[in-house]
């Protein structure tokens, strides 16, 4: 891990250097040209810069184009910033301009190494990111359903295998979870990927008109049918015809479907002529069809015949370990669609999108991530402006503070060292106040001040 110190003091840069010693690389720069030539000459983790910096030393420019020109260069590289009582506000400045955070001298060296190794952290992650965004942009085949855990790629598997047969597929799955993005992948993997793909959603038609939008109807028919239409099984001919909650179906309905599934033929609505079409059917639903069955709302003979090869897509709540990659995907095409740079998921924030059940699945994720890239200003995506219900659900650690003033950064910087120190040493008091370089009283205080939630710790601890 390399971290470049930015100060024209060399006293202080060897300070430093000898505070961060397991584990880091240490490069130095006592200006802002030596630290724009190392930024570009080296691969950098975390920049700790002087907000006060030759030649203009009765100002902060310098600092502020450290920290302006390190976001331009390595956008994803985090930038604290070290400034003096005096220059609080210009502190905050350099937060509002991109930079991590900053420290107040004189500095505990063990809170700068907290946070340096926080921030770094925070860096790897984001590269992490970026790594998958770019094997999956470089994929093919299934590329558009994205995801590496194992409840979705049982799925994706046996889709993969079905995909080159004609075989009838019956998706299930709660709202949300891809099944038509599924269906489409089947049909692009098969033979008949040149041929039309036409999708319905039985439950959006009318009872009045579904017979006719599935089978197409003879002009005069009905009252309003003008002239001759083709319905959905005609204009699927050769390709795939996906058929979204089935299960809404009308009884009659349900009758010349089976038909059609034993026959391949159909009549259109007023018509005599027999229509033959070659299609390949994808039915999909929300509900377990098995019990709409049972209950008399669901044909048997007709289940069966759509139920070959049942494919069941799980809710985003049991495949936890795509959330990340499927928030960094919806992040980037949100920034294309509303032409944003892409922007960067900030930590905390991934932490609030792992702790929420997702009820909406994969669609409402996709919601929430364009909502914030497009009230969020700056290129770091935080939680500040997810919706209420999830803003309730974040633990007091990961609640959004009020940053806009000084008063409220300082804050929101204590509280996230303190809550991580105690984190990270399992919540004992004595050993977080150790590494924080403060005494145990003034750690009880800022706890009750800061109204930091403290984690679970064993009974012999206080």
């Amino acid at each position: 891990m390399t971290i470049l110190v930015v100060d024209d003091d060399p006293v202080i840069r060897s300070g430093l250097r000898w505070a961060f010693t397991d584990g880091y690389r240490v490069l130095e720069a006592g200006t802002r040209e030596e630290a724009v030539e190392q930024l570009q000459r080296e691969r950098i983790d975390v920049v700790l810069s002087d907000l006060r910096l030759p030649p203009a030393l009765d100002a902060i420019s310098e600092g502020l184009a450290v920290v302006e020109a390190a976001r331009a260069m390595r956008p994803s590289v985090p930038v604290i910033v070290v400034t003096g009582s005096e220059a609080k506000k210009a502190a905050l400045e350099a937060v509002r301009r991109g930079a991590y955070g900053f420290f107040e001298k004189p500095f505990d060296p063990e809170e700068v190494l907290h946070i340096v190794h926080q921030a770094a952290r925070a860096h790897q992650l984001e590269q992490e990111i970026i790594r998958l965004r770019s094997e999956l942009m470089g994929s093919r085949g299934f590329a558009h359903l994205i995801g590496a855990s194992t409840a979705l790629e049982a799925t994706l598997k046996q889709a993969r295998a079905v995909s080159e047969t004609c075989a009838t597929v019956l998706l299930t799955g709660e709202n949300g979870t891809g099944k038509e993005l599924l269906a489409r992948a089947i049909h692009e993997e098969s033979t008949r990927a040149g041929e039309p793909f036409v999708a319905v959603s039985c439950a959006a038609l009318p009872e009045s008109l579904i017979e006719s939008e599935l089978f197409g109807h003879e002009k005069g028919a009905f009252t309003g049918a003008a002239q001759m239409r083709k319905g959905r099984f005609e204009l699927a001919d050769g390709g795939t015809l996906f058929l979204d909650e089935i299960s809404e179906l009308t009884p009659n309905v349900q009758v010349k479907l089976l038909r059609v599934l034993q026959e391949r033929a159909f009549e259109r609505v007023g018509g005599t002529k027999t229509i033959e079409v070659d299609i390949r059917l994808i039915a999909a639903c929300n509900s377990d069809l098995e019990k709409d069955v049972e209950t008399g709302r669901f044909r048997r003979d007709l289940f069966f015949r759509l139920n070959v090869i049942p494919l069941i897509l799980p809710p985003l709540r049991q495949r936890p370990e795509d959330i990340t990659m499927l928030a960094a995907h919806f992040a980037s095409k949100a920034a294309e669609k509303h032409k944003r740079t892409s922007p960067e998921l900030d930590p905390e924030l991934i932490e609030a999108l792992l702790e929420y059940d997702w009820p909406g699945n994969v669609r409402e994720l996709e919601n929430v991530i364009e909502r914030l890239v497009v009230l969020t200003a700056g290129s770091r995506l935080g939680c500040e402006f997810l919706p209420e219900k999830m803003q309730r659900a974040l633990p007091k650690d990961t609640a959004v503070t009020d940053e806009t003033t000084l008063e409220g950064a300082m804050v929101a910087l204590k509280h996230r060292i303190i809550a991580a120190a105690l984190k990270t040493e399992g919540g004992n008091k004595v050993a977080a106040a150790k590494r924080l370089g403060i005494s145990r009283s003034y750690l009880h205080r800022l706890i009750h001040e800061l109204g930091i939630a403290e984690p679970d710790a064993p009974a012999l601890r206080k």
